[in-house]
């Protein structure tokens, strides 16, 4: 992909949950010496709230918009390394932001990789959307997000690799 397809005023992770966007971001913020943002932590951090008490007290409807109106504002900035929310690439105006500001990276992992990350890494607990069976949750997302990953300008399959690794790759698309 040339350099002209898309501008690399930012870096935008998107993938499923458990593919490692948060991980990443830190490594390639520190190898470029840009800024991390990770969408969910802003959330958080205007909300005053946690995205499960979010999701509790006013849906997960609300909590997309305070999403969508996170990706706008720090899209609107540079030399930033952005992970996002799995879910973040279900809106239209999201992609449209994602790709407008900069290169979009979509991680991904197969199920048995994305399993044993999220439930047997304990992760699931704070995830409202894997609430109950951890497991057919994510067998049920993964079916309905199965190509919402698509419209990202590169993918880099996770699966066997360190998180070293994968910025590795990444950084190849950005220099």
């Amino acid at each position: 992909m040339s350099s002209e397809e898309y501008q690399c005023r930012n870096v935008v992770l998107v993938g499923f949950m458990g593919t490692g966007k948060s991980t990443v971001s830190r490594l390639l913020a520190e190898r470029l010496g840009w800024s991390r943002i990770d969408t969910d932590d802003e959330i958080v951090r205007r909300a005053e709230r946690t995205i499960p008490e979010i999701f509790a007290g006013e849906g997960e409807a609300a909590f997309r918009e305070l999403e969508s109106a996170v990706i706008r504002d720090v899209l609107a900035g540079e030399r930033r390394i952005v992970a996002t929310g799995g879910g973040a690439v279900l809106r239209d105006d999201n992609r449209a932001a994602m790709l407008a500001g900069g290169l979009v990276v979509a991680l991904t992992a197969d199920r048995e990789t994305l399993i044993a990350r999220v439930v047997a890494g304990g992760e699931a607990a704070g995830r409202p959307l894997l609430a109950g069976d951890a497991e057919a949750r994510i067998d049920a997302l993964l079916a309905t997000r199965r190509h919402a990953y698509d419209f990202a300008h590169v993918a880099i399959d996770t699966c066997g690799r360190t998180p070293e690794e994968i910025a590795e790759l990444v950084l190849r698309q950005v220099l």
